[in-house]
C-alpha cells in the first residue's frame, strides 16, 4: 500500500514540477489541494507525499494553517543564486573537460543537436530541457564526477534554477543565444580544454543572469507603470 502510494506521488509530483517550471502554475501561485487532488485524481495520502517532494526541491512553502504556495525569488535571492551557478558551474565545466570519457563527450553532442531541433521547431521561442540525462547542465555537472558538486548543483538548486532558466528566456532571443553558447561549452569539454570550459560557463551563466535582472527589472518597471 505504502509503495503504491509513494508511486502515485512521485508521478504526480512530476506532473505539477513540469506545471511549475513552465509558469503553467505561476510564480507566488496559492495551490489548493483538494483542487490539486481531484486534478490528478489521486487523494490526499498521496498528495502531501508530493507537496513534500516539491517542498524539498524549493519549489513551494508551506505554512501550518496557510498553505502551500509557489516560490517567488527576490531580486537579491537569484542573483545570489546565480553567483553560486557561476564560481560552482565554471567549475564542473573544467572538471567535465578532463573526467568524461569520449563516449560522454559524444552523448553531450548529440544532446546538444537534439536542442538544436527543439528550437527549430518552436520557431526559437523556447528551450525548454527536461530534467536529467537530457539537461546540458545536469550532465555536465555529473560529467564532473565530483559527489559534492553534483549534490549542491543538481540536488538543491536544481529545481529552483530550471523554472527561472526557462521562464525567463521565453519570447527573447536567448533561446538561440545559450544554444551557441552551449555549443561553445561543449566543443571546450571535447577537446580537453578544461580552462576554456571553465570561462565559456561562467560567461554563459553570467549572461543568463543579466537577461534574468533586466526581465525582472522590466517587469518592475511596466507593474510600477500600471499602478495608478
Amino acid at each position: 500500500m505504502q509503495e503504491e502510494i509513494t508511486t502515485l506521488a512521485k508521478q504526480v509530483c512530476e506532473r505539477i514540477v513540469k506545471d511549475i517550471i513552465t509558469g503553467t502554475i505561476a510564480q507566488g501561485q496559492k495551490l489548493n489541494e483538494p483542487e490539486l487532488a481531484r486534478i490528478h485524481g489521486i487523494s490526499r495520502g498521496p498528495l502531501r507525499e508530493a507537496m513534500s517532494r516539491l517542498e524539498s526541491m524549493r519549489l513551494i512553502t508551506r505554512i501550518p494553517n496557510v498553505g502551500a504556495r509557489v516560490v517567488k525569488l527576490s531580486y537579491q535571492e537569484l542573483l545570489e543564486i546565480y553567483q553560486i551557478r557561476e564560481s560552482l558551474e565554471g567549475l564542473a565545466a573544467k572538471l567535465a573537460a578532463q573526467a568524461m570519457s569520449k563516449e560522454e563527450k559524444s552523448n553531450l553532442r548529440l544532446l546538444l543537436n537534439s536542442h538544436h531541433k527543439h528550437i527549430l521547431d518552436t520557431q526559437g521561442q523556447s528551450y525548454f530541457q527536461q530534467e536529467g540525462d537530457v539537461d546540458f547542465h545536469y550532465c555536465i555537472v555529473h560529467g564532473s564526477k565530483n559527489k559534492r558538486l553534483i549534490d549542491m548543483l543538481a540536488g538543491d538548486l536544481y529545481q529552483l534554477v530550471r523554472m527561472y532558466r526557462y521562464q525567463f528566456s521565453l519570447s527573447s532571443n536567448r533561446p538561440q543565444q545559450a544554444l551557441k553558447e552551449h555549443d561553445q561549452i561543449c566543443s571546450a569539454i571535447e577537446e580537453g580544454d578544461g580552462e576554456l570550459a571553465e570561462w565559456l560557463m561562467k560567461r554563459h551563466i553570467n549572461n543568463a543572469r543579466k537577461n534574468i535582472m533586466q526581465r525582472m527589472q522590466t517587469q518592475s518597471t511596466t507593474q510600477d507603470g500600471n499602478n495608478p
